[in-house]
């Protein structure tokens, strides 16, 4: 089987301005003659001694920054937009010069936290449409689906114009083509109406260290060039409000068929288990099928409480009782068991699979969710915030339908995330018509991370004796596709290779 892709990100790669310290250190160790000529002996910039302000403290002085040294030609922006709120969702910003926008599609950024943004209000006032649609589509990122975002055209003199009369946002995102003193008595007509609390990105066109460290000085939180794409803007975001000292968030990992009888619980359970054993790391099992789940049988447990406890009374639920909730299947496994019985109609909310989720995600660092095949808020809901989804299908049309069609929500909603990741099941049924593994590829836009043979004998015996397939018959090809799925969906071991399974089967 081939290698799997390589996510590459261009901006990091090749745009000269990333984040301050990452400016800081290339002008530093990196710059040219022309660049010292323009910024002066590299000892001048020593961090200002002087404490940063808050933005919103109007009644602190900021000294003025010498005239001369704003003598440069200015870099402004082609033009500025009069004030007005605009409707971005029909720009799409893959078509902008590159100039403007960093690398979009695909895009993979070790750097982006998996942790949503916490509930807070941003409001960007954008000097350019293309810029507007940057920040309309980073909103629309799971990541920021608890804040509250507005996205209007104006710029600088827009936001001045709309806060004198009422109170600021939590953050402000700002793009502004001025650099000189214009700029600094601007940013300080804003200042005094903000509130102490607010914080403000400014998105300039001028990559100067100078600018930068004057902007700091005056108590704006963060300053960005162009290009840049959705997920530099949401790590800039993240890196204001994420306490890197809090406790970490295990990533979830989403398994749902795309029709009943597909699998996809075994091949959950199977994942989930190898990801622990092949990686020694840590992993909880949620089996959210409540009515008709089959963890407990697989994993031979019977525990008296169960994710139904839990999901009753969500905010009760705490580190000592959610470690007597979880039964321990393995040294590294944990399982959060279904109820499994039929006398409840087990009618939670989203808000209530949100809440428990959010506290099972501090407990490992890989969450597996086994979804039932139901299609309602919820389970849309908790596929959405997922970290990596795994469709599981069968070579049947059916299968192939709704499969596109859950590809297509989760791309239209999560723009910025990998596709979700195939399975094939139970390929090769004697007598049977399939469609081609290539058609499903076509279809889907993917190669199948694994196809699965049709083994009812290996598969029924690990099932009556509730153990898992690595456990039956370690050698078969069933157990080496497992643990390749898991190494794709942990990223913590070298997927194991066996020709007959993965190089027959995809090089068609």
């Amino acid at each position: 089987m081939a290698e799997p892709q390589a996510y590459d990100d261009d901006f990091l790669d090749e745009d000269e301005f990333l984040d301050p310290a990452e400016v800081e250190r290339r002008l530093m160790s990196e710059a040219s003659d022309e660049n010292f000529e323009e910024f002066g002996d590299q000892d001048g910039f020593d961090a200002p001694t002087a404490a940063p302000r808050p933005f919103g403290s109007s009644a602190a002085a900021s000294t003025p920054a010498p005239a001369d040294e704003w003598d440069a030609p200015q870099d402004a922006l082609p033009s500025t937009t009069p004030a007005t709120e605009a409707d971005f969702s029909d720009y799409d910003i893959g078509d902008f010069e590159p100039d403007l926008v960093g690398a979009i599609a695909g895009e993979i950024d070790d750097d982006i936290p998996d942790q949503p943004i916490p509930r807070i209000t941003i409001h960007a006032f954008c000097e350019r449409p293309e810029s507007g649609a940057l920040v309309h589509n980073a909103a629309n990122d799971r990541r920021l689906a608890r804040a509250h975002v507005e996205v209007e055209l104006g710029g600088l003199p827009a936001a001045i114009d709309r806060f004198s009369t009422q109170s600021t946002p939590d953050l402000l995102i700002i793009e502004t083509g001025m650099r000189g003193q214009g700029l600094f008595d601007q940013l300080e007509e804003l200042a005094a109406s903000c509130d102490a609390g607010t914080k403000v990105i400014i998105i300039g066109a001028a990559n100067d260290i100078s600018l930068y460290r004057e902007l700091m000085k005056r108590g704006v939180s963060e300053y960005l060039v162009p290009p840049m794409s959705p997920l530099h803007l949401i790590r800039s975001i993240s890196g204001l409000y994420l306490d890197p000292e809090a406790p970490f968030a295990g990533k979830t990992i989403a398994f749902i068929g795309a029709k009943g009888g597909v699998g996809a619980s075994t091949i959950a359970h199977n994942t989930s288990w190898c990801i622990s054993e092949n990686s020694q790391s840590d992993c909880v099992l949620m089996d959210m099928d409540l009515s008709f789940g089959t963890a407990g049988l697989d994993f031979n447990q019977d525990p008296a409480q169960t994710l139904g406890d839990a999901l009753t009374d969500p905010d009760r639920l705490d580190e000592a009782l959610l470690d007597r909730l979880l039964v321990r299947c393995t040294e590294r496994l944990s399982l959060f068991s279904a109820p499994a019985t039929l006398d409840k109609d087990w009618d939670f909310g989203p808000e209530a699979y949100e809440t428990v989720l959010d506290k099972v995600r501090r407990q490992a660092p890989f969450v597996t969710l086994d979804l039932p095949h139901t299609w309602s808020p919820w389970v849309k809901n908790t596929i959405l915030s997922a970290d990596q989804v795994v469709v599981i299908v069968t070579p049947e049309l059916a299968s192939l339908r709704n499969a596109k069609n859950l590809f297509d929500l989760v791309h239209a909603s999560r723009p910025n995330d990998e596709p979700p990741k195939v399975v094939v099941n139970m390929a090769g049924i004697a007598k049977r018509p399939e469609i081609p593994v290539k058609d499903f590829a076509e279809a889907l836009g993917v190669q199948p991370a694994l196809v699965l043979p049709f083994e009812p004998q290996l598969f029924g015996k690990a099932a009556n004796d509730g153990q898992m397939i690595a456990e039956v018959d370690p050698k078969s090809k069933a157990a080496d596709g497992f643990a390749h799925l898991a190494a794709l969906l942990s990223g913590r071991i070298a997927a194991p290779t066996r020709k007959g399974l993965f190089g027959g089967l995809f090089g068609k």
